[in-house]
Formats: structure tokens, sequence, C-alpha cells
């Protein structure tokens, strides 16, 4: 296949590019690098089947020659963009989806959207199952983010529906792994930042928040199995393991050999209002579908991370 990925040269992105390529197929990354870095796609560079254009995906997309697949993966994707990027987060989840989907229909592409968990909200049901329409405040802080993806899925819905535009989407649960981003402030690259640095973990509230956490080697086993199935409605790509965020403070300090303690501090941070309480995803979909399950154990996927952040943290 010839496969375009917008928000390649991101985290999630920039793995995805590794998969498709190590599987034959040539890909085309796509990035305006607001959030993404070359530096995550350097070691393509010189690859004959790996092509990377610098372009914001909210204006026309234009792509030569043929394309089998589009991936949509650009987006801010953390907390505080979406406090320092609200207007360009709301712009990527719609506009960008609309182009992303123009292109896919231009060229009878497949189109596979990247959501997320964030549909859910604060979620009242537990675990989260795809037939569930979330609980999310279209107005607090975060909302740009939820909304802008809950209307990607929407629009991606309508192109299948009215365009017939063949359609895939994704709903990615906490994810981690190299190449996230040492300053993004999400929990993972926070966590093992202030446990290299010997200073104390920041945990919000008494910890009893709880996510489930997902290697990303895992997770992009899952999207390709996803791309190639005939699923055309959400599908969550997630680890079921669920843990508070104490318990994960915890691992981090044994796994890295920190000194540092665990301190807590009340969360009166914008970044975490409408935090979610918990977190843990249904995936019997996935199994029953894709036969795909979370195959990493989390101290084989922790320990990857920390051993990318290592270098990169100053003491």
């Amino acid at each position: 296949m010839r496969v375009l990925i917008t928000g390649g040269a991101g985290f999630l992105g920039s793995h995805l590019c590794d998969r498709f390529l190590a599987e034959g197929h040539t890909v085309i990354a796509m990035d305006n690098l607001i959030t993404g870095n070359t530096a995550n796609i350097e070691h393509l560079a010189g690859n004959d089947n790996f092509h990377f254009i610098k372009h914001d995906v909210t204006n026309y997309i234009y792509v030569e020659g043929s394309v089998d697949a589009v991936l949509h993966f650009a987006s801010p994707a953390s907390p505080i963009d979406y406090l320092e990027l609200p207007i360009p987060t709301l712009k990527v989840g719609a506009l960008g989806t609309h182009k992303a989907l123009g292109l896919a229909k231009a060229k009878k592409a497949r189109f596979l959207l990247a959501s997320t968990s964030e549909v859910y909200g604060d979620p009242l049901i537990h675990p989260q199952t795809e037939d569930y329409w979330g609980n999310v405040n279209p107005i607090g802080p975060r909302g740009v983010y939820d909304e802008a993806k809950r209307f990607a899925e929407a629009i991606t819905m309508a192109y299948h529906r009215y365009h017939d535009v063949d359609t895939r989407i994704v709903r990615i649960f906490n994810t981690y792994g190299p190449r996230m981003r040492l300053e993004d402030g999400r929990v993972v690259p926070n966590f093992v930042a202030q446990a290299l640095r010997d200073d104390p973990l920041t945990v919000y509230g008494d910890g009893s928040r709880t996510r489930s956490f997902c290697f990303v080697q895992d997770l992009v086993e899952g999207i390709y199995r996803l791309l190639l199935s005939n699923e055309v409605e959400p599908v969550n790509i997630g680890n079921p393991s669920e843990m508070s965020i104490l318990e994960f403070a915890k691992k981090v300090v044994a796994l890295t050999g920190s000194a540092s303690e665990i301190t807590f501090i009340e969360p009166t941070d914008m970044r975490i209002q409408d935090d979610p309480k918990v977190r843990q995803p249904d995936i019997s979909k996935a199994r029953r579908i894709l036969n795909w399950e979370p195959k990493f154990l989390l101290d084989e996927g922790l320990q990857k991370t920390i051993d990318f952040f290592r270098p990169r943290v100053s003491s």
C-alpha cells in the first residue's frame, strides 16, 4: 500500500511509520511540527519508501499519485497542549479531519481516524464500552480536545454513509513509550522525569484516580489490524489493566531506582479540570473482531520508556 499518515512526526504517528515501512508499504508522513518533531523520524531519512511533507492539514491536502490509506493522527494530545493550543486543537479535529477525509474520498482510499478515550469524558459507566456515549463538558478547557474528536467521529461516519468512504475509527486509551515528549504534561513523562532527577513525584489529590496504560507497540499492532479489518464502527484499543495513579507512581520510583518521595497536591490546575476519575477500556470487541489484546507487561514497556528518557533528562 501507499499510505499517508498525518501527524507522522508525532509520538504515535512516527511509530506507525515504522510499522508500515516494516510491512513493506510506502509511507508519506505529513506534519506541521507544532507538537511533532523530525527527530522522531530522522532514522527514516534515506529510505526510498518514506517521504515527509511539512504541511498543516487544516489546509487543503495535495498528494501526487495514488493513496491506498489515510491515517489521520494529526492533533495536539496533552492537557498542556489544550491550554496552549485550543484553537489549533479544534481546527485539526474539525477542518483537518474534513481535509483528510476529502483526500481519502478523492483517492478512493481507506480512512482511519485516531479518536480517543476522551470521547467518553469523565465516564459514568466502567469499564468503557464502544456503545457508551460519554459524559463530556463541552465548555471546559478539555472540551476543545474531547469535542474535536467527537466531531471527527461524526464527520467520519457521515463520509462513510453519504460518500461511501471506507472508514475505520480507533478509540485510543492512555498510551506510553519512547518518543513521548518530555514536557508534554502527561503522567508518564512527568513521573519518569521527576524520578530520574530524584525530585518528588507530584500526585494530584489522593492518587486514587485510575488509568490503564498501553505500550505503544501494542497500540500500533491493534491499529494495523483495525485498518485491515472490515469494522466500520469505533473500536477501543488499550490495556484493560487498570491501576491508580499512586500505584503507578510507586512503580516508576521502583523501576528507576529513584530516591524520590511521593507528594500529594490539591488539583487546582486547569489542566486537570474535568480530568476523568477512572479510565479502563472494555476491549471485548477488539478481542473478538481483531484477535487483539496487549502483550507488553507494564514493567517491560515502562523500562523501555525510562531507558529512552534517561539520557534526555538533565539532573
